[in-house]
């Protein structure tokens, strides 16, 4: 029997997983999984060497602080993934965990292909890595066309997928008329899944709901979670007394809560695709501590932090980083949105122009033919 080992690093990557493993499921039976992964890849079935968030809390970032932690979980991973000889070692996302892993597994074991998916984004920083990743990756695929030229450069094999959560899919319709309250409008906030993300930007969040509930009283805000902050968050709205907000970690829920959405507000990252194929407009915060922000800003060598925004060389979407993320300027940004339909039109009219370069609609299975092909 096949045998393939799945490596995440946190809650996006191990959603990104599950899309490709479930397409590989239900084509090909005769495999045997074992992962570092979460609630989705648990679902698909696949068991966990330990609980993603024991690396997810690590902060990867926060090489200094944590060396011994980073160091010790790499070494058990990789001792794992040896005892467990698979054919092929699956890395998701998290490059600076899962990378680091591979590599090493590398040197062990050649025999084991290494397949990373999304790649690291050298078209941001350190273009560099990629003469280090060719001698331990056999092949990396890519959720964005733009990306190739970079890997073919260093003849490195890679393979346009498209996006996996911008794929149309069939779902069940889940009733969420529980959680929507007549006659309100639902703006949907995305706090991120990481804790130095949720306790930073969640402050300013309630500040910003709490500005807004002076002025607009037909509004219901829900806090798009994961099940590990989805009960910290609810005591902290409840605590505060809203009456008005929510939080939920289901993930069909999920969908169709954003779906009625007339706004979103959202960490920077992969869920600003997904809002942006529901044609929900929006607004992107993040905020870090003011060290690594200096060290991000002196090396990244794009103007913007959202995906669309680079890909389109204009701030499509609104972003708010740093110093301007305060609930101040997310009250200004939305309060003008909804003052102005134009805005909110051709917001939704340029993500969709460029979301049709990163679509396949087929990029689980294109992945998942990658790895088959690769065993």
């Amino acid at each position: 029997m096949k045998k393939i080992f799945v490596l995440t690093g946190e809650p996006s990557g191990d959603k990104l997983a599950s899309t490709v493993i479930s397409k590989l499921k239900k084509t090909n039976s005769e495999i045997e999984y074992l992962c570092v992964g979460g609630a989705h890849l648990n679902s698909l079935g696949l068991n966990s060497i330990y609980d993603l968030k024991e690396v997810t809390h690590i902060g990867f970032t926060s090489v200094l602080l944590n060396i011994f932690k980073i160091k010790k979980k790499i070494k058990e991973t990789v001792d794992k993934i040896i005892e467990f000889k698979p054919d092929i070692l699956f890395s998701v996302d998290s490059p600076d965990f899962t990378l680091r892993v591979a590599e090493k597994v590398k040197k062990i074991n050649p025999n084991i292909k290494t397949i990373h998916f999304v790649a690291p984004q050298v078209w941001v920083w350190r273009e560099q890595r990629l003469k280090k990743l060719k001698k331990f990756i056999d092949h990396v695929l890519l959720l964005f066309p733009f990306e190739k030229k970079y890997f073919d450069k260093e003849n490195i094999q890679s393979t346009f997928t498209g996006h996996p959560l911008l794929e149309i899919v069939d779902r069940s319709k889940i009733d969420v008329t529980h959680i929507l309250k007549s006659h309100k409008k639902i703006i949907s906030i995305f706090p991120g899944s990481r804790r130095s993300e949720v306790d930073i930007l969640l402050p300013i969040l309630i500040d910003f709901i709490k500005m807004m509930n002076k002025k607009y009283k037909d509004i219901f805000y829900v806090f798009h979670s994961t099940s590990e902050f989805n009960k910290s968050t609810q005591d902290r709205l409840l605590k505060e007394g809203f009456s008005n907000c929510g939080s939920i970690c289901d993930e069909k829920i999920k969908y169709e809560i954003l779906k009625y959405s007339i706004f979103a507000i959202a960490k920077s990252g992969t869920i600003s695709l997904e809002i942006s194929n529901a044609k929900v407009p929006s607004i992107i915060i993040y905020k870090m501590n003011v060290i690594n922000y200096l060290i991000v800003k002196m090396l990244v060598k794009v103007k913007f932090a959202n995906i669309i925004n680079i890909a389109a060389n204009e701030e499509i979407i609104p972003e708010l980083i740093q110093s301007n993320c305060n609930s101040k300027n997310i009250y200004n940004k939305i309060d003008n949105f909804f003052y102005d339909n134009q805005s909110i039109k051709n917001q939704i009219e340029k993500t969709q122009k460029i979301l049709k370069d990163f679509k396949t609609n087929k990029s689980s299975e294109i992945a998942a033919s990658v790895l088959v092909n690769n065993l």
